[in-house]
């Protein structure tokens, strides 16, 4: 197994994939021949590859909940939470999981395509900026100053730099900013190629330690303890899911409630239906990466007051604010209306 595999987790293999495809069929059984013969097939592209946040949605696969809501559902990798958006708006795919900010943006560039986020997961965004301290990186946004940083294009950590850089004063004309692709993006931090790096915590962090770079070498800026109000991944449907099959909505939602009650009671029983998957993934890296985003973006201490999937209006307004700060909306009311709250379990289902 190369380096590459043990850091960041092969893709799944033709027949792990083939596990993905056939939907719910890893947990049908008799008891669900009727509902499957009605089901309603969905296509859901994660926002990553199938490494331990997964576990969310893929445990409602495994459990047989989306069967009991009438869906065949399927589900299969991402290539970035920012790329989930078109995957969904063209029709590829019924149901994304991804950025919900780069969402507004995309609502504002194309307001005939009416997209709409249905729940919110990650509470907090995880987009992070990850650096060394041995290359000159502390907690001080500031120290960015000087250095050299890389980035992929499409990355979500990435697209919030401009918002990221202007509320915390940091002067960009005296940092190099290198664009790099997602597979070298940690190993040119391992090497010292690069002093920090944009990406989500949970990925480059739980990354940068399994190629041997020493937890107290590694500085994580997480963009929402510096100034960042921003919201994170949300589940996107369709516009024609939406108009059509409402019920088909409400059902993919209950089941994914169900779904995250159950990661979040044993995130060790979970793991194991990403790690049947992903044949190159190591037990433990996955479930550390589980652990950290319920941890920092899932279970916050909102989440636990207020229950899961919804949004605070003013949060939401503070968020668009901030976009709004290095964006210019064409329509910042329209492009804002990105959420649509009307499809959650109630609210006794969602109490954590």
């Amino acid at each position: 197994m190369s380096a590459f595999s043990l850091a960041f987790g092969a893709p799944p293999s033709r027949r792990g994939f083939g596990r993905i495809l056939v939907g719910g069929g890893l947990a049908a059984s008799a008891g669900f021949a009727r509902t499957a013969i009605a089901a309603t097939p969905l296509k859901f592209t994660l926002d990553w590859r199938l490494e331990g946040p997964a576990a969310l949605f893929l445990t409602a696969l495994d459990k047989g909940y989306f069967r009991e809501e009438g869906l065949d559902v399927t589900i299969e990798p991402g290539t970035g939470s920012r790329e989930a958006i078109p995957r969904v708006a063209t029709g590829e795919f019924e149901v994304g999981f991804g950025d919900v900010n780069s969402l507004i943006r995309f609502r504002d560039e194309k307001p005939t395509i009416d997209l709409k986020a249905v729940m919110m997961v990650y509470d907090r965004p995880p987009f992070a900026i990850v650096g060394r301290k041995s290359r000159g990186i502390s907690s001080d946004p500031r120290s960015l100053e000087g250095k050299k940083l890389g980035a992929p294009a499409a990355d979500g950590a990435f697209a919030q730099w401009p918002v990221f850089k202007k509320i915390n004063g940091i002067d960009d004309a005296k940092i190099k900013l290198e664009n790099v692709g997602f597979p070298v993006r940690e190993p040119m931090l391992a090497s010292g190629e690069l002093d920090a790096i944009f990406g989500f915590a949970h990925t480059s962090l739980i990354n940068l330690k399994a190629r041997g770079v020493p937890a107290d070498d590694i500085v994580t800026l997480l963009m929402a303890d510096h100034g960042i109000e921003l919201y994170g991944n949300a589940v996107i449907v369709s516009p024609k899911l939406l108009a059509e099959k409402p019920q088909a909505v409400r059902g993919l939602l209950r089941a994914i409630t169900r779904s995250v009650r159950d990661v979040v009671a044993d995130p060790e029983a979970a793991i194991a239906g990403v790690l049947q998957r992903n044949e190159g993934a190591r037990p433990g890296i996955e479930l550390e990466r589980l652990k950290m985003a319920l941890d920092h973006y899932v279970m916050t201490p909102t989440v636990k007051a207020h229950g899961f999937g919804g949004i605070d209006k003013a949060r939401w307004q503070k968020g668009l604010d901030q976009i709004g700060l290095t964006f210019s909306f064409k329509d910042k009311a329209k492009a804002g209306n990105a959420f649509a709250e009307g499809f959650l379990p109630a609210e006794a289902e969602r109490a954590f």
